[in-house]
Order: structure tokens, then sequence, then C-alpha cells
């Protein structure tokens, strides 16, 4: 099947972004791509000192899920749509995903929060799988799929033959620009992405804005670690890959040995 990541701008306001979601959505379509992910946070936009989203109410993102519902069904089109979220007072960070006729799946909540996120976003608790025309997948966003590795391997035991990997890395106005996919003189990013991929034997979909300074390129990684494809550095647009899910085994990740990992319940003496 075909999968695309999108590169879309930086959004200038929430309905810049929905502007972007419905093109490269199209875009998507266009390409035969069954199912399309977007960066972190897209709706509105990640904050950062030199980016400032929209301030949004509960009520403007639920009008800005409905739209995507409704860009996702007029294209035939799977959306997995990072976004801002109230639960109550809580805003949590999340990946909604949409299915092709418009109908909202679920949702993947950002559990492990980068320490700069603590006063913006309150921790989810839960992890989820999903599955769109015959394809079951889990979503780790940024910072969960960067620095714990497990997020990804409990997608990977229950049955996830890919992860969707939406992220925000990179800036405008500072920086260099990446030349090649995984080079060693790029930042650990993109290296950190193929290892997710290879050591649970599955597919690594990433997404990330079109900066002109990039951390990362929004790419596919096959469960052997070779880069597929990927969105050109700096290039607004849409990558899109064929998969083989014969491929996606999950291998390396069921033979994980839990049990050789728990605590020592016992104690142990010591000699001196």
């Amino acid at each position: 099947m075909k999968i695309a990541v999108a590169s879309p701008p930086y959004p200038k306001s929430l309905n810049d972004a929905l502007y972007w979601v419905d093109k490269l959505t199209k875009d998507a379509a266009v390409g035969d791509a069954e199912i399309v992910c977007f960066p972190e946070s897209y709706l509105p936009g990640y904050p950062l000192l030199e980016f400032e989203p929209e301030k949004c109410t509960p009520e403007m993102l639920k009008q800005a899920l409905d739209d995507v519902c409704r860009i996702a069904a007029e294209n035939n089109v799977a959306v997995v749509i990072p976004m801002d979220w109230y639960e109550g007072e809580r805003l949590l960070n999340v990946a909604f995903v949409v299915s092709k006729n418009g109908e909202v799946l679920g949702c993947q909540s950002k559990n492990q929060l980068d320490p700069s996120e603590d006063a913006t976003w309150s921790a989810g608790s839960e992890r989820s799988i999903f599955e769109v025309n015959g394809l079951k997948f889990g979503i780790t966003i940024c910072h969960e799929g960067f620095r714990y590795p497990e997020t990804v391997r409990w997608a990977a035991r229950n049955g996830a033959q890919l992860v969707f990997h939406p992220h925000f890395g990179g800036s405008d106005i500072e920086g260099s620009q990446p030349t090649e996919w995984g080079h060693k003189s790029n930042r650990y990013y993109e290296k950190a992405q193929m290892l997710r991929a290879m050591e649970n034997t599955i597919y690594v979909a990433t997404s990330n804005c079109a900066f002109q300074f990039p951390d990362s390129a929004s790419s596919f990684i096959s469960p052997d670690g070779e880069c597929l494809a990927y969105q050109p550095y700096g290039e607004v647009g849409v990558a899109i890959a064929d998969i083989d899910l014969s491929k996606a085994t999950g291998l390396l990740a069921k033979r994980f040995r839990a049990e050789l990992y728990k605590y020592l319940t016992k104690p142990y003496l010591a000699f001196f």
C-alpha cells in the first residue's frame, strides 16, 4: 500500500494550517496514497520562541477536527492529524486518526513530554493501536520516539506493522540545512528513527515541517533500516512510499524477553 508523509510550512494561523492540510491531502490522493501523516501539533502549530501559534479555544479545535474529517472524506484518504486538544481543563498534545470516510477512529496522546513542554501540555497516559485498510499502526510523538524507544516497541509488540512519528524540529531563522539523509554530520534524529525501525523490524514513517533549517526530513524507513523515500529538505510537499507489509514482521520486537528486566524482589548478599 502507498503511504504519504507531509512536509508543510509552519502555519501562520489555524486557517492557514487547514489550508495546507487540504492541499497536501489532495497531493497524497493524486499519488494514490491511502493515508497521510502531518507533523506534531500542526493544528494550530508548535509553540517556540520564534513561532507564535494562534491561541485556540476548545470550540475552534473541535471545528478544525471537523474540517479535517471533511477533507479526508472529500479526498478518500485517511489522515493522521496532530493537534492540541482539551480534555476538560487539561490541554493535550495528540494525534487524531481520521478514516477515508471522515470518521474519527481515535487519537494518541503524547505521554512522554519533553521537559520544556511541561508548562504547555499535560501528559497523556494511554497508548493505542489503529487499523486503516489492513494496516496496523501506532503513533509516537516527537520526543517519545527519539528518546523513549519503548513507545515504539510497545506498538510493535502489540501488532503494529508501522509507527508514524510526527515531530517538530528545526528553524526558519538559524541553523544549517542537511544535504543527505542520515549523513554523519546531521543531527541524531534520523539515526534514531532508523534504529526504531531496525530494532523492532517494522516500518517507521516520520513527518516534520518544511523548515529552512530542519533537524530531519519527512521520511520512510524500512524494517531493515533503509530510507525508502524522503521529502527534500526545506521543500513543501508530500513524500510517498509503496510499502510491503509482509516485511513488517515485528520479529525482533516479539523476541524481546520482558521477564528478564523485572526488578529484583529479593535482597542479595553483599560480601565485604
